[in-house]
This record gives C-alpha cells, structure tokens and sequence, in this order.
C-alpha cells in the first residue's frame, strides 16, 4: 500500500510539471488489446490490480478504479482504498471525471491508449464543466515508471499452412479485394491477432497470447507494410512473408500513415487508437472507418482449423480428466492448495508435449476465492482446498493446432443442499444453451436469457457474459462473436455464423462461500430440422471432460437434461477414455456414470 501511495504522489507531481490536473490510466495498449504485455500494465503498476479489464482516473487530490462485475470483489481485495471503488457499466472513467471536474481543470490521456470514438465523447462532456481533455506526446506514469519493462524482443514464428488452412498470400489477396470493392487504398490494421491471422505468424510477446508486437498497412493490390522491430525476424521469416511483405522498424509507423496523403484508407473506429486517426487526418488521407476487415474472417474457423481444435480439445481433455482423477483422490486429504492444484493441472498438460502456453493465467479458487470469477491465485492468496468445499479451476491451453479454455468446479467431500441447487441450476441454463437450435442471423444476446433463465427463477445471476469467442491457436477472448445481454459487452448483437467457436459460461456466485461455474466450448454449426423452412444453427460440443456428478440434484432435472448429461459424458468415455491409462479409465467410467 505504500508503494501504491507513493506511485500516486509521483504522478501527482509529474502532472503538476507537465501542467495537468488529472489523467486517465486505461488497461490496454497502442493495439487496444485486452491483453497486454509487462511493458503496457500501466494500470497494475499504479493501483496493484492485476484484473484483465478495468481503467482509473485521478483528478486533483481525488483517484477512482472503475471495473465490471467480474471483479468487485478482486478490486477490493488489490487496490488500496486510496482509490474510490466504481462499477461499470453503472459509471465509467468519463462520467467520473465529468462529476468531479471543475472549469479550467486539464485532464491528459495518451492518444495511444484510447480510441477516438472515446476521446471525442469525453472531451464534449468536460466541456460542459469549462474543463479540456488533453493529448500528451509522452505518457506521465512511463516517465515516473523506473522499473518499466521494456516491450518484448521475442522472435517472431511461422504458422504453418497445416494448421492455417489457407495460405497468407490468399488471405491478403481477399482483404486486398475488399479494399477494391470499397473503392480503397489501403487499411490500417492494428489488431495484434489480426496481424497474426493474416500473415500466418505467431510470436511470444504477449503472455497466453502467440502475438507478435506490430502494426501493419494492407493496400489494394495485397501488398503489406509490417512495422515491427526488424530483429524479431529470421531469415525463415523473411522468406515465408515473401516480397510482398515490406518489413519497416516500429518507429516508421506514424511517418508512413502520414504519407497516405490523398489516399482512401480504412481505419477501424474500435481498434485504431486515437493518434493513428489524428496521423491519417493530419497527413491528409481520406478516412473510411468500418471494422478490421480480419474480425470476421478469423473468427470463422475453415474446415482446417476446425479439425485442429477438435484434435486440440480431445488432447486438452484427457490432460484435464488425468487432474480431475488426481484431483479426486488427493484433495479429500486436506493439504492441496490453489496454487499446487494449478501447478499439477499445468503438468498434466505439459506432458502432452506440444502445449505451448497456457491460453491464460489459471483461475485455481477454492471456497471464498472461488466467488472472484476471475480470480489469479498468487503465494500471497492461495488457500488449502478444505474438505466439504468447492474448487473452481478455469484453464485452458495453447497447443498449434488450437486453443482450449474450460471450467469445472469439484466438491470435495459433501455438499450442503444448497450448493446442489445452484450447481444444478448452472447445469440447467448450459444444457439449455448446448441444445439451443436457432436461426440464422441470430445474435448472442438473443441466447443469453437460455442460460440465465433457471437462476432467475430462484432470483439468482451472474455478472459476467455467458459466452466469449475463442481463436485458433490465438487469443482465447475472440471477437466479435459474444453471448452476452445487450450493452454488457461489445458482440452481443453480433449474428452467429456456422464456424465461430464460443464458450458456455453460464455461473454463480456467492461472496464469501462459493462460485461455480461450467464451461464448454462449442462450434456454431448448420444444423437440418425436417420440415424446417429456415437455415437453422446449433452448437458442437468442443470441449471433452466429467461434469461433477456429485454435485447434481437430478431432482431438478427433467428427462431431457439427464439424457443431455448422460449423452454428452457417453462421448466423453469413447473419446477421452482411450487416452487414459487403466486406473484412470476406471475412474472416468464411475465419473461419467448414467445418471
């Protein structure tokens, strides 16, 4: 805490040298990413959460953290209460800023970390109180930071046409026809995974996420400018990229968007940050703004990245159902904590020999820690899983052919009633959602309510999304496919298309006790209904692994959900059963048991 008062007071006087009166700290990057690397945790270093979304703002003597509902309670547990707690969507950096500014205050924000659309609606808002936003050319907590780590030097990767299914040059000739048809030039990409996707390369600058730190040109005859630290890329790299990939070091970015003059060049209003659209309007170029022509097609897997993930879920399951037997035996004896849990759990996946990462930071919570849905157990937080508790574990893998994420939540010893209840609940709403049938053009916020619906009726929710977009061998929260209400998060009204991958999240929470959650990933897919005079889309079960059979009321359930649960572990046993050795076969079949 006192680290985090003194980090205040040097910004504080930073502010006052660089004649300002407040400033804006947003958790992302110069890509607007949700994951950032060591050298952009800007937010972190000056509040000490370490959530994956969130923003703060001070102004004269006063500083505020503002985070969703996944984190209400982690906030508090992290951040000193030299910060005011807010809620969001309940207000927001801007509106708080609004509510506490007085005429003539100057607030600064780093052109590099917001998008315009951001930039534009605050700046109107602290003109009703006589206050001005204000763009700073170099950002005040870098300059205070003396420990701030320098942006990664990882080498850059090739990925494979094997695991791509298509080759990068028949990817840019695509965006290169769609800028023709848009009568374009160009397109600014600044999303690190659509850099990724589009040239086929991978990188390790971004924990979890294979992403490479760049930002890239794609002009109407398919040609590509990369910006990127030239010393990232071997010569297997150059080679791969061919001709028609300009390599340019990072700082020729903002000189090359100036020299667009006169050009009509695309910008995504949600990716590009402010200083690329001030870079473009300065230089003269002729703005388009529409969504990074990448989002769509990536998140529409081709029939190459579809097998990959289902090869990469049955590899993932088995690793994950050789825990859950471990688990099973040694935590009703007392001693495992969060973090040793984990730690196994990464070792069974590690004998797979072909993970490359983890696709995120484990949520390993037991008891009380398992109410922070997005809970990061740390030797400071982990707790010894205690008998007749639950453990919640959230995990996922990397692995080159795809990327997994999945939850399950164990009791170990006895459940009291009410846990079964809500486990059960939980069950209900994901098995409503698995078995939906809808039509096409339907969006995720249409299904949300399917998950919801069986806590509501015991007025119980959730404060997170039911569902997420996941990547092939990319990050494992992919746009702009969403299940969530509206308004809660961006891609709800996105339609879904046979090809996305989401998850089915569905979870409850209770402060202080428990938090439960089942996660699957599933494949949008065509489905046929006789008789049907719409096209019709259902979900594919990706992930494989026992759902915790003792902690199901099947009084609750109706014959067609016990069918679902006994189908879906049915698969499970074919699948992940010869995976296993004998004892732990022998252990998945009483696990997977006909309810």
């Amino acid at each position: 805490m006192s680290n985090i008062k003194d980090r205040l007071d040097a910004l504080a006087a930073q502010l006052s040298a660089d004649r300002l009166t407040g400033f804006v700290v947003p958790l992302t990057d110069e890509h607007m990413s949700e994951y950032v690397g060591g050298y952009a945790q800007r937010l972190e270093w000056l509040t000490g959460f370490a959530g994956s979304a969130g923003s703060a703002a001070v102004l004269g003597g006063k500083a505020a953290i503002f985070t969703d509902g996944r984190y209400t309670l982690q906030v508090r547990e992290q951040v000193p209460d030299f910060f005011e707690y807010q809620d969001v969507p309940k207000t927001s950096a801007a509106q708080w800023l609004v509510d506490h500014a007085a005429a003539g205050d100057r607030i600064g924000y780093d052109p590099w970390l917001h998008t315009r659309g951001w930039v534009e609606s605050t700046a109107r808002l602290l003109s009703t109180k006589g206050a001005e936003l204000v763009a700073v050319a170099v950002n005040p907590i870098d300059t205070i930071w003396a420990a701030r780590p320098a942006p990664s030097m990882a080498k850059i990767e090739i990925h494979l046409d094997e695991f791509a299914g298509q080759s990068a040059a028949a990817k840019r000739r695509e965006i290169g026809a769609w800028l023709t048809g848009r009568k374009a030039d160009a397109v600014v990409i600044a999303a690190l995974d659509s850099i990724a996707w589009l040239l086929n390369i991978r990188g390790r600058d971004v924990t979890h996420t294979p992403v490479a730190l760049a930002f890239a040109i794609v002009h109407a005859d398919a040609s590509v400018d990369l910006f990127t630290a030239p010393e990232k890329l071997s010569d297997a790299v150059h080679a791969h990229l061919a001709a028609d990939v300009r390599v340019q070091p990072n700082e020729a970015f903002q000189v090359a968007l100036a020299g667009l003059a006169g050009k009509t060049v695309v910008a995504d209003p949600a990716g590009c940050v402010a200083a690329i659209f001030a870079a473009l309007a300065d230089g003269g170029a002729i703005i388009i703004e529409a969504r990074d022509p990448c989002i769509l097609a990536k998140a529409v897997k081709n029939v190459t990245e579809i097998a990959g993930t289902v090869a990469a879920h049955r590899r993932d399951g088995a690793a994950l159902t050789r825990f859950l037997h471990w688990f099973d035996g040694e935590a009703i004896k007392g001693d495992l904590t969060e973090m040793s849990a984990a730690a196994k759990l990464r070792q069974f996946r590690d004998q797979t020999n072909v993970l490359e990462d983890l696709s995120f930071d484990t949520i390993s919570g037991a008891g009380p820690n398992a109410a922070i849905p997005h809970y990061r157990v740390s030797d400071e937080s982990s707790r010894t899983i205690a008998v007749d508790s639950i453990y919640l574990v959230d995990s996922g893998g990397q692995y080159r052919d795809g990327t997994t994420d999945v939850t399950r939540t164990m009791i170990v010893g006895t459940p009291t009633s009410e846990m079964k209840d809500r486990f059960t609940r939980v069950l209900k709403g994901h098995i409503a959602l698995a078995r939906a049938i809808f039509p096409a053009g339907t969006r995720g916020a249409q299904l949300d309510t399917l998950a919801r619906q069986f806590l509501w009726e015991a007025g119980l929710d959730y404060g997170h999304g039911t569902g997420h977009g996941v990547g092939s061998y990319l990050s494992v929260h992919e746009g702009p496919q969403r299940i969530a209400p509206h308004g809660a998060q961006a891609g709800g009204d996105e339609p879904l298309v046979a090809g996305m991958i989401l998850s089915n999240e569905p979870g409850y929470y209770k402060a202080g006790d428990y938090g439960i959650r089942i996660e699957n990933l599933v494949l949008v897919e065509e489905r046929r209904v006789p008789g049907a005079e719409k096209d019709l889309l259902g979900f594919r079960e990706l992930t494989l692994a026992p759902i915790d059979r003792n902690l199901i009321d099947t009084s609750l359930l109706t014959v067609v959900e016990r069918q679902w649960v006994d189908t879906y572990h049915a698969r499970v046993r074919a699948e992940i059963g010869p995976q296993l050795d004998d004892t732990a076969r022998t252990w998945l079949a009483g696990a997977t048991a006909p309810l």
